[in-house]
């Protein structure tokens, strides 16, 4: 029987931050300007040091383009995930090294395929006043 993850397979809060901002190609410095806080506190929060309020969740999600929801709650309830997670996890092929980075990166893909199929609303990459411009433009 495939044994569930436990704490220590888990991703931190810290660690999804760090990787989605990773994925999403911005240094430490262009997040924590466009959420509003300074490099040093997302270097904290990065590395598990400081609980982030409410507040600066929804400001880190906005910046990254993703679901705040996915900071709060960063493992899934989806039975689709869990099962791949438990393949992983019962792969008597793969070491327990193995078997955290596969499942690290399957959690990390997933979350940002996720946003990705979510509508982006009013983040477009561009401010409404160049979206202007650039139809005046044509």
């Amino acid at each position: 029987m495939a044994q569930k993850p436990t704490t220590e397979d888990r991703l931190t809060l810290g660690e999804i931050i760090r990787r989605q901002r990773e994925l999403a190609e911005l240094s430490m410095r262009q997040v924590a300007a466009m959420a509003g806080i300074s490099g040093p506190y997302l270097s904290q929060i990065e590395r598990g040091l400081r609980d982030p309020s409410a507040e600066v969740l929804d400001a880190l999600a906005d910046s990254l383009q993703i679901s705040a929801a996915l900071l709060r709650e960063p493992e899934t309830d989806s039975e689709q995930t869990e099962q791949t997670v438990q393949a992983i996890q019962a792969d008597p092929d793969l070491t327990v090294s193995q078997r955290r980075s596969l499942t690290e990166a399957y959690t990390a893909m997933r979350q940002v395929t996720v946003a990705r199929r979510r509508p982006r609303g009013r983040r477009t990459g561009r401010s409404q006043a160049q979206h202007v411009d650039q139809e005046d433009a044509r």
